[in-house]
């Protein structure tokens, strides 16, 4: 048995307008209309391959899902609702956006099945989000996650880097922000400048500059540590690459391993702070098992950085570390 989600695709049905950065198509390779055959086909196809019920949703990501006509909607929901009732997944997540969320829906929502429900929020900045033309304010993310977590939702959170009019540090105080609003979950997207967005042509008038890959791995990194920290769960860290993505991108830090290269630096991070007081020479690091290769970094990068600072690093395995937990001679930090 394994987990595998049934992850359905409806690309704009729910919106009303296009923010600067969405090319819906382009993200997740949809463009045609799904229905309930769709979802049926779906189901069945995840639970010949074995799914573990306790453990996989039918998930409708793409458009926002509250927004949608509600005969769509209920079309949608009424023909993955069987499966839930059956036991075959333990529940159906779906995502939209702040202001789509009314407490008729949730209800309607709950009456389904619906266990997890993804706002995508993008900022906590109104200015950012004024700039990104996402037509909510962060007061209504704010009442949108309350609402959902009042009605027993699983809740979820997705967070931009590098979005017009951003700041490492706005980005950071969104970040703490949404983690006040105490969610299960959170995706961290980085901003990519895809062909036919408004952002595209922002970017060729020079108006608007992505993040490089060195600063999206930098700020991301800091994101993992803190909602790591506060027991958020990151369930994604970049857009998945794949072959629609790759044909419409123009610019921005898209890397097929980014979340590896955000893990591996919150392991520099860490290996950089309880270096600093200690003198150059040769060190052990232990880390718990599993983590040697995020220790270590792509092609042992991590171990090359500190090389050229004069440390001659070695990893070894502690069994009680857990992630992101580092040991030097005995000298234990945690995040």
């Amino acid at each position: 048995m394994k987990h595998a989600n049934v992850a359905l695709f409806v690309p704009d049905a729910g919106c009303t307008h296009r923010c600067v950065f969405c090319n819906q198509t382009t993200i997740s390779g949809e463009q045609r209309r799904i229905g309930a055959e769709d979802v049926r086909r779906a189901a069945e196809t995840a639970i010949r391959s074995g799914v573990d019920p306790a453990q996989s949703e039918i998930a409708f990501f793409g458009g926002s899902f509250t927004a949608i006509d509600e005969n769509y909607m209920t079309e949608l929901l009424g023909a993955a609702k069987p499966y839930i009732d059956a036991g075959h997944f333990y529940g159906i997540r779906i995502s939209t956006r702040p202001d789509a969320i009314t407490r008729e829906k949730l209800e309607l929502l709950r009456s389904f099945g619906v266990t997890s429900i993804e706002l995508g929020c993008q900022s906590m900045n109104n200015e950012v989000l004024r700039l990104c033309a996402r037509e909510h304010t962060a007061g209504q993310t704010e009442q949108a996650c309350k609402s959902i977590r009042a009605f027993g939702f699983s809740l979820g959170v997705q967070l931009m880097t590098g979005l017009p009019g951003d700041t490492d540090e706005t980005c950071v105080q969104s970040a703490k922000q949404l983690i006040a609003l105490q969610p299960d979950t959170v995706r961290i997207y980085p901003t990519l400048v895809l062909e036919h967005t408004p952002l595209a042509a922002l970017w060729r008038k020079g108006d608007y500059r992505p993040q490089t890959l060195e600063e999206a791995v930098a700020l991301c990194s800091r994101l993992l540590s803190l909602f790591h920290e506060q027991g958020v769960r990151v369930i994604r860290l970049g857009l998945h690459a794949g072959t629609e993505l790759e044909n419409g991108f123009l610019a921005g830090p898209m890397h097929p391993a980014f979340r590896e290269l955000c893990e591996a630096r919150l392991y520099r991070t860490k290996m950089e702070q309880a270096l600093k007081e200690l003198p150059k020479g040769a060190y052990q690091i232990s880390v718990g098992p599993r983590y040697l290769s995020q220790a270590a970094g792509q092609k042992k990068e991590n171990l090359r950085f500190f090389s050229k600072q004069g440390y001659d690093l070695t990893l070894a395995i502690q069994t009680q570390l857990k992630q992101y937990e580092i040991e030097i001679q005995g000298k234990e930090l945690c995040i």
